[in-house]
């Protein structure tokens, strides 16, 4: 090989390195910042991603640039909670960003819905990358004996039916397509360990916990990777009351080793991470978000 060979190799090189690494110089928070797109063109499927978590990780997906599909109940932002131009809607906030995106009214208990979700995702894009299984419920605030069976069953039908169809379906397109595919759980330290007051919950995220775990072993062959991500309680609609109350906010943040609620943010970064090839070898884990909490607050 000549040294004009050689130059045009290492000029070829460099050149894949740029278009790998490729950067995109947006307008956030905290003004202009160079984002990578490690999820450039992908489509990714998130449900219930019309606030808290949800829209969190749809805009950080978006930034890194993917087209998003809001899969929902409703597609208005709840004004209670701490989003982000909450008079947006997520489409609205993705297309601001520069991605496109859909929303699909989706009730994720309903087979129904959910396989038409998966089938305007495909319509609309032509295919399915990844898909961030977000919807979920809360019940809590009693001991054991005082829960109903309706509170049982409304937390498994969300929180375990939900995830359990979603992924069904997304992965029948994932082996269709060929090629491999991604799912993110959310999943809630809640999973891992017991908590008072709030067993139906912990069981059911208990139940999504060893469902993660299952889909990562039948199905990493096909190069489809699950992994789960498993937050404390952050600063979304659904913990308002408590991030509002003094007392709660004190007894809470003492128990933090890094002193502070958790942000959707802290949630999102990780999500765009596990969706992207930088996370190529992480497969099957449950990741603890929690600023340290499960080290000192219960066992494990």
């Amino acid at each position: 090989m000549d040294d004009r060979q050689h130059a045009d190799r290492r000029r070829r090189f460099h050149c894949a390195l740029s278009i790998t690494a490729e950067k995109k110089t947006i307008l956030g928070s905290q003004g202009e910042q160079e984002v990578a797109r490690d999820l450039e063109g992908k489509v990714v499927l998130i449900t219930g991603a019309s606030t808290g978590f949800g829209r969190g990780i749809a805009s950080k997906m978006a930034e890194a640039g993917a087209n998003i599909v809001n899969a929902d109940l409703q597609e208005k932002a709840n004004p209670s909670g701490f989003d982000q131009k909450p008079e947006l809607t997520t489409v609205q906030l993705v297309q601001e960003l520069g991605s496109e995106a859909l929303f699909v009214t989706t009730n994720v208990t309903k087979r129904a819905d959910v396989v038409g979700a998966v089938e305007a995702t495909t319509e609309r894009f032509g295919r399915l990358d990844i898909l961030v299984n977000n919807a979920g419920i809360y019940r809590g605030g009693k001991l054991f004996h005082d829960f109903t069976e309706e509170e049982l069953d409304i937390c498994f039908d969300v929180n375990v039916r939900g995830c359990f169809l979603a992924a069904q379906e997304a992965i029948k397109v994932f082996l269709k397509q060929g090629g491999g595919g991604n799912i993110v759980n959310l999943v809630s330290t809640a999973g891992l360990q017991g908590h008072p007051r709030q067993s139906v919950y912990n069981i059911s995220k208990g139940a999504a916990a060893n469902l993660t775990r299952c889909l990562a072993i039948e199905y990493g062959r096909e190069g489809i990777r699950v992994n789960g991500i498993c937050p404390t309680y952050a600063k979304t609609a659904l913990t308002r009351a408590f991030a509002d109350d003094d007392t709660f906010d004190e007894m809470f943040t003492k128990s933090i080793p890094l002193g502070r609620w958790g942000e959707v943010s802290d949630v999102a970064d990780l999500a765009v991470f596990l969706a992207s090839d930088k996370s190529a070898y992480i497969h099957g884990d449950l990741i603890r978000v929690d600023g340290g909490e499960t080290l000192c607050r219960y066992s494990v």
